[in-house]
């Protein structure tokens, strides 16, 4: 934090800043409580937020809790990340028509709404940026993404508690939101301290002549950040991938793993990064149009891996493999990042506990032990 920058707003007024982001235009969209999870929903009011509620999770295990404190930001997070934002779970593309000549393409793209987004946490921003980086920076930009991301105002929120499926600390993607955030809040009892992170943000910041945040009230914050960040009871060793996980191909823990394992997808829905994606052809009834839409897929699918007459990945051996060889390993190869931001979601919301963690912690060991057996050339 930069504490001149740094303004205080009592949570009792918290209203403003949502009235502000009101009179600028934007829809909100915060964590709200729904069917026993938090979810995006849009907001109007601060009561809309989930005040004193507290999420609970554990490897295949996710409760909500209403404490009765007055807490707007108790929950770290829910199934959802930022990327049905920018990345939407079904997305018309084309319209294909029929004309006397042949056929007609016509291009659909998403309007540029301007949706602010309150409640992001550092993982989730991790995960937006390594979205951005596929969909937006790479060879080929992607109009739809591209669309929808212009009109986001991120508003992040810095944890100051962690849970037990977390370990963004040892991916160095948070507790604290680094980067592309526009605003960063951090909860400290009653107020709120607000940090600007881009133009925008000083910008709407400005506009609300908050008072700067006192010294030892961001040095509390940034306390409480710090303690987050040591209290995580997980983490992942990255220092040796890529190439530890492609040594560990043959490595009998894939069948302990492919044993447990569903093929359920839940781990690639609520990833932030995973965009695996299939296309669907809906014709309408009189034969002369047809939508083309893309629709979020997963390598977990048997159908994903079919290739011109041929599965690829028959088994879940075989998929499981690849989405952790994928993630961590040829991620890296790929696109000069990991594409595990370390939010934990796989973990909780697998239903049979499967640790992402725990299985590479055991992969690795055994690349350490082929790595330090005599005689190998």
């Amino acid at each position: 934090m930069v504490p001149e920058a740094c303004g205080i707003l009592p949570i009792a007024h918290f209203q403003r800043l949502l009235e502000a982001l009101h009179t600028r235009g934007y829809r909100i969209a915060g964590p709200t409580v729904r069917d026993g999870a938090v979810v995006w929903e849009t907001v109007r009011l601060v009561s809309d937020l989930p005040i004193g509620w507290r999420d609970h999770q554990e490897p295949g295990r996710y409760r909500l809790e209403q404490t009765g404190s007055s807490q707007v930001f108790g929950v770290v997070h829910g199934p959802q990340s930022l990327k049905p934002f920018v990345f939407a779970p079904r997305e018309p593309l084309l319209q294909i028509e029929r004309t006397q000549g042949g056929f007609a393409a016509h291009p659909k793209l998403p309007r540029a709404d301007k949706i602010a987004v309150i409640g992001a946490r550092a993982c989730d921003l991790a995960g937006l940026a390594i979205q951005d980086r596929i969909f937006l920076n790479g060879a080929y930009q992607d109009p739809s993404y591209a669309a929808r991301r212009e009109g986001l105002f991120v508003i992040a929120v810095h944890c100051t508690r962690s849970l037990p499926t977390c370990f963004c600390a040892s991916m160095d993607t948070g507790p604290q939101a680094k980067t592309g955030f526009d605003l960063a809040l951090t909860e400290v009892d009653d107020h709120l301290v607000i940090e600007p992170g881009s133009k925008a943000g000083s910008d709407l910041l400005s506009d609300l002549s908050l008072p700067p945040a006192a010294q030892h009230v961001i040095g509390e914050a940034a306390a409480r950040v710090g303690a987050c960040a040591r209290s995580q009871v997980r983490k992942l060793d990255h220092t040796r991938l890529p190439q530890a996980l492609y040594d560990a191909h043959d490595h009998p823990r894939w069948d302990n793993v492919a044993a447990r394992c569903l093929a359920c997808t839940n781990c690639t829905m609520v990833c932030p990064t995973c965009f695996c994606h299939t296309v669907e052809e809906t014709p309408d009834l009189t034969g002369q149009r047809t939508e083309h839409a893309r629709l979020w897929d997963s390598c977990f699918t048997q159908e994903h891996g079919y290739i011109h007459g041929k599965n690829i990945r028959p088994t879940i051996k075989d998929r499981y493999r690849m989405w952790l060889t994928h993630k961590l390993a040829s991620w890296i190869d790929q696109f000069g990042t990991s594409g595990c931001v370390g939010c934990g979601r796989c973990v909780t919301w697998c239903p049979v506990g499967i640790d992402l963690t725990e299985e590479v912690s055991v992969l690795l060991r055994h690349s350490t032990r082929t790595e330090q057996m005599p005689g190998q050339v």
